[in-house]
């Protein structure tokens, strides 16, 4: 809980988003400093290692990587569970050498049992009307031994705070975090937005367009596949097929006007008096 002595502390309810903040994701922190928050970044190390760095050729996955905004370990420090239920049975170790930050939000500790780490993070945070916060793991960024748990939250009327949470799975294993790592991802959505959906299963070729554009696309994939296998120099020369990055149809022509290459996840503004409305994770002068 915060520090109601602390002139940083909530001392009276929130106020809800005003008229015109219909697109406002607000932050309350609990403490002074600038809180470990930040776009979520596109790059991943699996995908700076794979040969050429070719993972960054599927747009879905990088595109997937900065959908959000990222939250980030405030200490480093390893991780050990037994095995057993009780929350006793997940030890955590922090690293002596590492100078302690003057403010830590992001906060590890057992508190759930059953193998998993829990992060304070120390802040509160408020949607639109309508709107929800899905907490979940960095995206694509797989991590050994531990698993990121996920969660969706009513943000837009909730006072409450939550946590986020990981899940150990394989018992006697050290797994490690290091300051600054991510450790959330957080995403907007609408409320009842999947369930609106109507789900179908209807004939492939019930949809003649789509059929034949998908032909299309079939029979270009094989042949450039053929083209690089043989060395056909169209095919070396382009490396890989660009068609879905460029966002255009099988045939050549343009796709829809609003397809996206790159995110620009705007960085939260710090709007508390005295502080400097900047990006990044370091905490303002006060």
């Amino acid at each position: 809980m915060p520090d109601t002595s602390d002139p940083a502390s909530p001392s009276h309810s929130i106020e809800p988003p005003q008229e015109g903040d219909d697109r406002k994701l607000l932050l309350y922190p609990y403490s002074r400093g600038r809180p470990a928050i930040r776009p979520a970044e596109a790059k991943r190390q699996w995908m700076d290692d794979s040969p050429q760095s070719y993972a960054y050729r599927c747009l879905p996955l990088t595109i997937a990587n900065t959908h959000g905004w990222e939250i980030l370990c405030g200490r480093s420090f390893s991780a050990i569970w037994n095995g057993g239920p009780a929350k006793q049975d997940v030890e955590l170790t922090f690293d002596p050498n590492e100078p302690k930050p003057d403010d830590v939000v992001v906060t590890p500790m057992s508190h759930f049992g059953v193998g998993t780490i829990t992060f304070e993070l120390g802040m509160l945070f408020q949607t639109p009307p309508g709107w929800n916060l899905m907490i979940m793991g960095p995206l694509n960024a797989p991590k050994d031994g531990v698993s990121a748990l996920a969660g969706v939250i009513e943000t837009d009327w909730s006072p409450y705070t939550f946590t986020m949470n990981w899940k150990l799975t394989r018992p006697g294993l050290k797994v490690s975090f290091q300051q600054g790592e991510p450790i959330a991802h957080l995403m907007p959505m609408q409320r009842d937005s999947v369930t609106r959906f109507q789900p179908e299963i209807r004939q492939f070729w019930s949809n003649v367009d789509l059929a034949n554009r998908n032909a299309e696309w079939s029979k270009s994939r094989t042949e450039f596949s053929e083209g690089l296998r043989t060395h056909e120099q169209k095919a070396v020369a382009e490396k890989w097929q660009k068609a879905y990055y460029r966002g255009n149809q099988p045939d050549g022509s343009a796709g829809p006007p609003d397809h996206q290459i790159k995110l620009r996840v705007a960085d939260f503004a710090d709007k508390r008096p005295g502080a400097a409305a900047v990006g990044g994770t370091k905490p303002t002068q006060e």
